[in-house]
């Protein structure tokens, strides 16, 4: 039996070429997917490890931040002082100590757009020692900054947009934009720099007044000294920093296990996130490996009964398909393995300019043992339920006829399983939508699962009478090959299940991803198109504040006639923190426009509050209700509700005039300007607005089309990346098409030698083969749109809480080009099949056994 079963393998190669084919593209999946995860993981660890190299101990302020759009609030905690940094230099375990300051510093390129697509551009402070050399930034080129006017350039900015000493650059923070001029060029192995951003450095004064205040750093670092211990220094460090729940004091070591455990963790997401779509694609592939080997089973029946007639018993019948099977995944799984770390490195290639920093590409043993124990097990598991039906089929009953019909017991039974699980998933589906939010996750995940269970299972009954509702226009639009092409691909309704329900798992994703994303983007534009009457907005990159001084310029811009302040700030009601923002009460109504449900805008200008809806029912307001509240400066006082408004992700829960919320601010915090033009939004008030904030590459001005096309660039990004994941599921569902159908003409070859003999040319025998194939495909798509367009209706009813206005918007269009597409693409998987239909010899094929 093991002999026939190498042998069978050898005797169909071609036929299970594509089934290898869709076990090595999903084994690639997985190979790639553990092969990236890794490498990164590896070449972030190892960033770790050099970027705290030299520090024995570290003293960091909480309270503020190095991050782009951190909010820097250390009212209320202790600071890092210049006194902190000489104590704990003094101490006797310590070598040296050095402060740090880092912070946002958006550089510049010669076009005047900004260095880096992440917005991984930073400074930091030149801290040079007794030699006059900072040994973290060693400088190749010039020297570094002693003023406020200099900055040093790190050399892979500099070589990358030909900056030299001397020249006079563009930087800013959050303000106008500022000339500096570069005094030095320095080297680094910053993992940010590495991966497209830039570091500059300010002198140490410079650096404090930019990012913080004279004389304070965000964090110490402390070198220990010969035979001192990281721990031992860690309890000197700690006895003389200021206590404050702010400062926090960690050793070298447990700094770079911190980090080391965020890279873990960052990579573990990334990895779970990859290999579900690689699953999807297994998944897939199950449905073209069954289908093989269960036509193949069906073309060797009578030598497999043959083989029961002389003595072989059910259990070596179906060790020999499972044998095979062992094979094609064996051989595909080491393929899918190379093929995988190809995969791997060409992602590392990709994601090497957006954070990822550079690094050996790793395969561990537990990516080659998971990828060849995945395709073979995938594989066996696929082939297990058509060997056990090739073991169950009688002698006799074999060797009289090739084809054994399913028996209508086996029907009913498949057909009530199937309906039990449709409907358990759809009460399912509809319990979660009930429950909404993150209470009806659980249920809706578990209906989806139920309902694409359903659906596979139900396909061979559902086929029949969807397929024959286009079988007259078949019929009419090509006559004889049409009508054979519609027969074909309901005589056996199992297989076409099975080769269409490949197609509906990926229809169904894309189609789900296409609502959902639709849905959002119209969300988006309904709050900017109703709540934003200002032409423009002026706003700054990456959640930065946009500077005061600003301000007064862009209300004096030619060609402004209001301009409003967005100041985001927080209060009190209670227990109950609230985003309050401060609106120029004069220039409101030019500028936003609420969905009233009570009261008016006018009442701004008398200094009452409007609130949404929302909010509103929480705290039992009405229109002349009095709250009291707890303003950011600590001071208490009472409001006075002049309005309530639909809930608006875009204006936030409470609306203030700015002259009523200010004087009890610590610091304004402006999200952005809105401004509305004399004339409108022209081009000429566009580069106006960009002239007066002294055209920053940090700064926007933006149209109410362009913050929408903003938006929905994100969102179409988003998907764009899941539909490439995808797109292997489909390119697997592509070759089960050819796969069967090839294998159909092989099965049917005297059925079409005799269709040639009386009459049908070889042009009629193509488009038959053609046309059953775009029926398949069409079908299988067709479903996957429907079920896709459900769940994604069902994921809408949850995010409604989270997205204010989000309803289901299906873009019909884009739907029915899936269904064309797919249809195109089955076209294509026929020609192959159709052209070797086409060339069979007419008696050669009449006289097949």
């Amino acid at each position: 039996m093991y002999r026939t079963a190498l042998r069978n393998v050898v005797a169909h190669k071609g036929r299970l070429l594509m089934t290898m084919l869709a076990v090595l593209l999903g084994t690639a999946f997985v190979a790639g997917t553990m092969v990236f995860s890794d490498s990164v993981g590896k070449a972030f660890k190892d960033s770790v490890s050099n970027n705290y190299a030299g520090v024995s101990v570290q003293v960091s302020n909480n309270a503020v931040g190095a991050d782009a759009g951190a909010v820097r609030d250390p009212s209320g905690t202790r600071p890092l002082t210049d006194a902190t940094l000489k104590r704990i230099a003094a101490l006797p375990g310590a070598a040296s100590a050095r402060g740090t300051v880092t912070g946002f510093a958006g550089l510049a390129d010669p076009h005047g757009d900004l260095i880096g697509s992440q917005g991984s551009t930073f400074g930091g402070n030149w801290v040079p020692g007794a030699d006059g050399k900072d040994p973290l930034h060693p400088m190749v080129q010039g020297a570094g900054p002693t003023d406020p006017h200099g900055i040093a350039i790190d050399r892979k900015t500099a070589q990358d947009n030909g900056f030299k000493v001397g020249d006079t650059v563009r930087l800013a923070v959050n303000g106008p934009v500022m000339p500096m001029t570069v005094t030095g060029i320095f080297s680094t192995d910053d993992p940010q720099v590495a991966s497209g951003g830039s570091l500059v450095l300010f002198d140490n004064a410079t650096a404090q007044r930019t990012y913080l205040a004279p004389g304070q750093y965000d964090s110490v670092e402390v070198a220990a000294g010969p035979g001192v211990s990281q721990a031992a220094l860690r309890a000197e460090v700690a006895a003389v920093v200021p206590h404050s729940s702010n400062i926090k004091v960690k050793t070298g070591a447990q700094l770079t296990a911190d980090e080391t455990t965020q890279v873990d963790q960052a990579t573990s997401g990334l990895r779970t996130a990859l290999l579900a779509f690689a699953g999807i694609a297994l998944f897939v592939g199950i449905f073209l490996i069954a289908n093989t080997f269960t036509m193949l089973i069906a073309q060797r029946t009578r030598e497999l009964a043959l083989m029961r007639a002389i003595g072989a018993s059910r259990r070596q019948i179906t060790r020999s398909v499972l044998l095979e099977a062992l094979f094609v995944g064996l051989v595909a799984s080491v393929g899918g393995l190379a093929a995988g770390i190809g995969i791997g490195a060409l992602l590392q290639s990709l994601m090497g300019g957006s954070g990822v920093p550079k690094g050996s590409l790793v395969l561990s043993p537990t990516t080659v043992v998971a990828t060849l124990v995945t395709g073979i097990v995938v594989t066996v598991l696929a082939a297990l339920l058509p060997s056990l039906r090739a073991s169950r089929v009688a002698p006799v009953a074999a060797m009289n006829s090739n084809d054994q019909p399913a028996t209508q017991k086996s029907l009913v039974v498949r057909n009530s399983v199937g309906a039990a699980f449709f409907g358990l998933g759809l009460a399912s589906v509809l319990y979660g939508t009930s429950l909404g939010g993150s209470a009806g996750r659980a249920p809706v995940g578990l209906g989806a699962g139920l309902i694409l269970i359903g659906v596979f299972v139900l396909t061979p009954l559902l086929s029949r009478p969807v397929i024959a509702l286009i079988g007259p226009l078949l019929t009419k639009l090509f006559g004889t090959p049409g009508k054979l092409a519609r027969q074909n691909a309901v005589r056996n309704p199992r297989r076409t299940a099975a080769t269409a329900s490949a197609l509906t798992i990926g229809l169904t994703l894309i189609s789900a991803l296409t609502v959902i994303g639709a849905s959002v983007s119209h969300a988006i534009d309904s709050q900017v198109t109703q709540n934003m009457k200002a032409d423009y907005d002026v706003s700054v990159l990456l959640g930065q504040e946009v500077a005061p001084a600003l301000v007064p310029k862009i209300a004096a811009t030619p060609g402004v006639a209001a301009s409003s302040v967005m100041d985001s700030q927080f209060v009190r009601f209670g227990a109950d923190d609230q985003s309050v923002t401060g609106v120029d009460a004069a220039a409101f109504d030019q500028l936003i426009a609420p969905q009233m449900l009570e009261g008016t805008t006018a009442s701004l200008r008398q200094g009452s509050a409007l609130v949404d809806r929302k909010l509103a029912d929480q705290h039992h307001w009405t229109v002349g209700s009095t709250a009291a509240l707890t303003y950011p400066d600590g001071k208490r006082g009472t409001l006075t509700i002049g309005g309530i408004y639909q809930v608006s992700g875009m204006l936030g829960p409470v609306l203030m005039g700015e002259s009523v919320l200010a004087p009890h601010t610590t610091a304004p915090h402006y999200d952005g300007v809105l401004v509305k033009g004399a004339n409108g939004a022209t081009p000429q008030l566009q580069q106006a607005l960009k002239d007066t904030t002294g055209d920053s590459p940090l700064i926007t001005v933006q149209t109410q089309q362009q913050i929408r096309d903003q938006f929905n660039s994100l969102i179409n990004t988003l998907l764009n990346v899941m539909y490439g994941l995808l797109g292997m599921a489909v390119v697997i569902a592509v070759l089960g098409v050819v796969n069967t159908l090839a294998m159909s003409v092989f099965e049917r070859k005297r059925e079409i030698g005799m269709l040639r003999a009386i009459g049908l040319d070889r042009f009629a025998v193509k488009r038959m083969v053609r046309l059953e194939s775009v029926v398949i495909a069409a079908f299988g798509a067709v479903l996957g749109v429907a079920i896709g367009g459900f769940l994604a209706w069902a994921a809408v009813q949850l995010l409604k809480g989270d997205l204010v206005g989000l309803t289901t918007a299906p873009p019909y269009g884009q739907l029915a080009a899936y269904v064309v597409g797919a249809a195109l693409v089955g076209l294509a998987a026929a020609l192959w099949p159709a052209r070797r239909a086409a060339g069979l010899d007419i008696l050669g094929s009449i006289k097949t056994d």
